[in-house]
């Protein structure tokens, strides 16, 4: 580089980087070329407070060894965190550099309240206990096993919120995809401008809704129960005339009155939450296979919004963060191995799964192959960024999990990208608009046979095919990954949106 820019000067350099850069027919250089009704999904809005506050640093109001911890290693401490959780009514709950011994589920069920430690390699929560023997929640899977229902959900420390907001109307009128306007039965009263809603639909007996998500070709949906099915929206209001509502997002899919569309208010309980600077280290032992597992997981997040995990290391969890909420930040996650056994080139089955919608899940090292490494299920608007693993697999689990997105992403090998699980008649694994943006591997990719519909997304996947590119069709675009601008699509839409250089 030194010799060509002697050679050649400084600008000329520059020119022939920009020449070099080569930008996707769907975003353009800017976002010039994206349409909300096209088939590159928004999420600009994933991640704690939609991208438009930076994570909080919540003041410190109590700590852990105030409450009787010890951090020697030895002693439960599960009492005094237990206490802590208890007692603080908001803030972060110091926890010094020690190692924690904690054999209780710790569950926060309030707003406001941090977990914090002095960093992932000084403040370390010792996990021996499994949660399957602390709160034993045997069931089975859809195949009818009996397995612990922690193979999929729960962690030692839990997040636990809901949504109890009330029924403000039902839709009167259909509305598109792309659209901003709703039209609500009724004059809306009580109703703020900048407010959030939440909008839903129910499918119908012929199971229409799930063959938009899935772009008109649902694959077999025989095992999901129409009336059981329900896709979601949440949205802030721009304003309000009678019953007129204009929305500040484009909705991400139709209205139409046999899916029942209502708007609610959109009140989690559990918001502003946090843990951070910790790690997590579950037992070393030899891991028993797909279904097996007990739960030795680290974190879940269930029913709440704007919360945020941040700067953890997790060590031989059988999975490490279920984050099913919404509006939710995982920054900073490394997944190890020590001492532990793996089977068949895996340990665990889930490294981070994305259940809710808009969630971020950024700046991560996966140093171990879980079963499914990046789960999507259901929810939409979820991105996966900015980070690298050993041998990453990108698990779509089925019914309908659509608008995704995958950017900025070394898979390392990259033997297992499409690998996705989800059970038997459940439709297609990856639901519509699907999108893989910028996928570095040591091994050439290919577009997936049999993982979606046409509305899926390749942008800059490592790879010796060629392009086959159709607006209203299969859609893989190739360009060099080294080359893609820009690199990472949800930060580009961020910005966009935010107006941010």
């Amino acid at each position: 580089m030194k010799q060509l820019l002697r050679c050649i000067g400084i600008g000329a350099c520059l020119q022939l980087l920009v020449q070099a850069q080569e930008n996707s027919a769907l975003w353009g250089r800017s976002g010039e070329l994206w349409n909300p009704a096209g088939r590159l999904p928004d999420v600009s809005y994933a991640g704690y407070a939609c991208g438009e506050r930076p994570l909080p640093n919540s003041d410190v109001t109590a700590n852990v060894r105030d409450f009787g911890a010890k951090g020697d290693g030895t002693t439960d401490d599960s009492a005094a965190f237990q206490a802590a959780l208890a007692k603080v009514k908001r803030g972060a709950i110091f926890v010094p550099p020690g190692r924690y011994r904690i054999t209780r589920i710790l569950e926060i069920t309030r707003p406001g309240i941090v977990l914090r430690g002095a960093g992932p390699k000084q403040s370390v929560l010792v996990c021996p206990v499994p949660l399957e023997s602390i709160k034993p929640n045997m069931g089975e899977n859809t195949g009818g096993r009996p397995t612990s229902e922690y193979s999929w959900s729960g962690g030692m420390v839990w997040f636990k919120g809901r949504n109890p907001g009330k029924a403000i109307g039902s839709v009167a009128a259909p509305a598109m995809r792309g659209d901003h306007e709703l039209r609500i039965q009724g004059e809306i009263s009580d109703l703020h401008t900048g407010e959030w809603v939440e909008i839903s639909v129910v499918d119908d007996a012929n199971k229409t809704l799930l063959g938009q998500l899935y772009s008109g070709d649902p694959g077999n949906v025989g095992k999901i129960r129409a009336s059981t099915h329900r896709a979601r929206f949440i949205t802030r209001v721009r304003s309000i005339t009678g019953s007129r509502l204009i929305l500040e997002r484009p909705l991400r899919f139709d209205l139409r009155p046999e899916w029942k569309p209502e708007l609610r208010r959109y009140q989690p309980t559990v918001t502003e939450c946090g843990i951070e600077d910790l790690a997590f280290e579950f037992p070393a032992r030899k891991y028993g296979g797909h279904f097996t597992e007990l739960g030795y997981n680290a974190i879940a997040f269930t029913g709440v919004a704007d919360c945020w995990a941040r700067n953890l290391r997790i060590t031989n969890a059988d999975s490490a963060i279920f984050a099913n909420g919404d509006f939710c930040t995982i920054d900073g996650l490394r997944c190890e191995l020590q001492g532990a056994e793996e089977l068949k080139g895996v340990f665990g089955h889930h490294g981070v799964s994305l259940t809710g919608d808009d969630n971020l899940f950024t700046r991560f090292e996966i140093a171990q192959r879980f079963i499914h490494d990046i789960t999507v299920s259901e929810g939409a608007g979820n991105v996966a960024s900015s980070g690298r693993g050993t041998d990453l697999s990108f698990d779509h689990h089925k019914r309908a999990p659509y608008d995704n997105v995958f950017t900025d992403i070394d898979l390392g090998i990259g033997s297992r990208m499409w690998r996705s699980g989800g059970g038997a008649a459940l439709g297609w694994p990856c639901g519509a608009r699907g999108t893989f943006w910028n996928i570095r591997s040591e091994k050439a990719q290919s577009f997936p046979e049999e993982f979606g519909p046409w509305s899926i997304n390749l942008v800059g996947v490592q790879t010796q095919s060629k392009s086959d590119t159709k607006l209203s069709g299969k859609w893989f675009e190739v360009i060099s990954p080294a080359a893609l601008q820009p690199a990472d699509l949800h930060k580009a839409q961020w910005q966009a949106r935010l107006g941010v250089r």
